[in-house]
Parts: C-alpha cells; structure tokens; sequence
C-alpha cells in the first residue's frame, strides 16, 4: 500500500501506473523529438511559468554556472512536483527536454508538450522507446531532465533508493550529469489552500562516467545510487538554510 501525505500536504490525485494505450500510439512524439528541437512553444511554456513561479513561489536558483551551456547533459532532479519540470527549466539558458509520463499526452496538451521539447515515457512497461529518444537527444548534443526516483514522492519525502533507469542512460550515452536539488516543490500542490512555498533548486557539479554499451543492472543501480547521493546532499543543504 502506498504511503498516505502528511496532513500538512494537500491531497494528489491517484495515479495509474500502467498506460493500457498500446506503444503504437505514441510513436509520433517519439519520431518528431527524436527528428526536430523544442520550438517556440517551448519559450513561450518557459516565459508563462516563470512568471508564475518567481512571483507565486519566490523560485530562486543557485550554482546555474555548473550547467555546461553546450553538449550533452543529463540533468537529475528530485521530484516532488508537476512544477518541478519549470523550476528547474527556468533558470537555465539551454532548452532542456523532459520526459514525463505517457498518461499526460492527450489533446489539447500533447501538442504543447511534443512541441516543447517532452516525450512519453510508458510506465510499467519497460518502455524502449524513451531510451531511444534519450539517446537520440544527447547525440545531437541535447539536454534532457530524468529524475531518479522515477515518479513523484506522495510523502514529502525524498525516496529511499532510486530508479535504476538513470544510471543506464548515464552509462550508455557517457553523457555528463548534473544533480539537481529541488526544495520547497513538496507544498506546491498546497496552492488549492492559498499556500505558495517558497521554492529553491541548487545545481550541483557535473559527474561523468566511461561509456558502457551493454551496463549490467548492478552497473546501472550503482551509478544510479551515486548521482542520487549528490541530490540527497544538496537537498539536505537546501533544507539546512530554510
């Protein structure tokens, strides 16, 4: 059974963990990601989001220097929030893709989202394709967000041990990873109260490792646990200066 949120959160929606919409049908977000960049929609999702997040939620960023501007980058934040993408998005000159849940692509906001540089990920399906795109986006020398734990934390809390998924790409692709610390995001669904968090992301500094074309799953979950280490030290800083 899943844990239930502390009182002090405001409730979130069930979550179905298995998309019954067979791979088929998201092979058209995976093929115009993999063919083409994030376009105007993209600054235009960044600027309206923005806004809202530096004036409802006081979001403020710190070591965006260590970002590297140019050539591939895996980016690997906590995640609490459905905000967490543009918290983190905002603060950095680069587009950055995300991917995010295969459930949230449907009409009207999937054309936002393929527009604006997301794809579909298939959970509960060992979902190939989101690999392939990932691998296609870092070989043109592109950005792309994936958190550790997979899904959003229904506690408040950080998980206890990350998603393997991570540490595959991170192997296979040798792309740099940066850690990403996202605080105060737990509360943003406290917005239905009138409570607007203040929120803070620090990014830590880029880690890499050799590539491995075939990483076994001990490889892959190492890796994976390191990366998650350096968030959970970040977040832990964060938490520190509240």
């Amino acid at each position: 059974m899943a844990a239930s949120p502390p009182p002090d959160l405001a409730p979130i929606r069930a979550q179905s963990y298995k998309d019954p919409r067979p791979e088929s049908h998201f092979a058209r977000f995976h093929e115009r990601t993999r063919a083409r960049e994030a376009d105007w929609a993209y600054e235009a999702t960044r600027l309206a989001t923005g806004v809202y997040s530096w004036t409802f939620f006081r979001a403020r960023a710190e070591g965006g220097e260590k970002v590297p501007s140019t050539g591939p980058l895996i980016l690997a934040p906590n995640h609490f929030s459905f905000m967490d993408h543009f918290f983190m998005g905002i603060f950095l000159r680069r587009r950055v893709s995300f991917m995010a849940k295969s459930q949230l692509f449907k009409p009207p906001m999937q054309w936002l989202f393929t527009h604006g540089g997301v794809f579909p990920v298939r959970r509960g399906h060992g979902d190939e394709e989101a690999f392939i795109t990932s691998r296609a986006i870092l070989e043109r020398a592109g950005s792309i967000v994936m958190y550790c734990e997979g899904t959003r934390s229904r506690t408040g809390q950080l998980s206890e041990l990350p998603k393997r998924g991570i540490g595959r790409l991170a192997l296979e692709s040798g792309a740099p990873v940066v850690p990403v610390a996202i605080h105060g995001s737990a509360h943003v669904r406290n917005w239905r109260r009138g409570q607007f968090p203040r929120v803070r992301v620090r990014y830590g500094d880029a880690i890499q490792w050799d590539r491995i074309a075939e990483p076994t799953r001990d490889q892959q979950q190492a890796v994976a646990n390191e990366i998650f280490a350096r968030i959970k030290k970040l977040y832990a800083e964060l938490a520190g200066d509240v």
